[in-house]
């Protein structure tokens, strides 16, 4: 019978199950706080994971992001002893973390769309058809 999963996702959900937890009882660093791990991507030798961070706080300016992104990497080394003593591997994958501004961005087109919206219902109120509009030469004349 197959797996359904490869070893490699298996190994990328643990990582992000014990990463998410380790961050938010472990690290002390002000710059980590409300720091969300939203992927994680573990390359087909297990050597190195690649840690999308995402925040919570998609309203904070995108240094702040970054800022936590510099905490979480100066906290590589404490990461990765931590995970090495939780989970069972025989080479502990090379941490990475990456900025995963997906949200950021989604929000910010929303916003783009909806002034758009309001644009468009604002230029159709404006335009009201006048009587001399409403006339349609296709009509009435048989």
């Amino acid at each position: 019978m197959a797996r359904e999963f490869s070893r490699r996702e298996r190994v990328g959900e643990e990582l992000k199950r014990e990463l998410g937890i380790l961050i938010t009882t472990q690290v002390k660093d002000p710059r980590v706080s409300l720091v969300t791990i939203t992927d994680v991507d573990v390359s087909p030798d297990l050597k190195h994971a690649k840690v999308y961070v995402g925040n919570f706080d998609v309203t904070a300016p995108a240094e702040k992001s970054a800022e936590a992104v510099e905490g979480l990497r100066a906290a590589r080394g404490y990461l990765k002893k931590q995970l090495g003593k939780r989970l069972r591997l025989r080479v502990m994958p090379d941490l990475r973390f990456v900025e995963d501004a997906t949200e950021r961005e989604a929000q910010r087109l929303d916003q783009i769309i909806s002034s758009a919206v309001r644009e468009d219902r604002a230029n159709a109120e404006s335009a009201e058809p006048t009587d001399e509009d409403s006339t349609d030469p296709d009509r009435g004349a048989s």
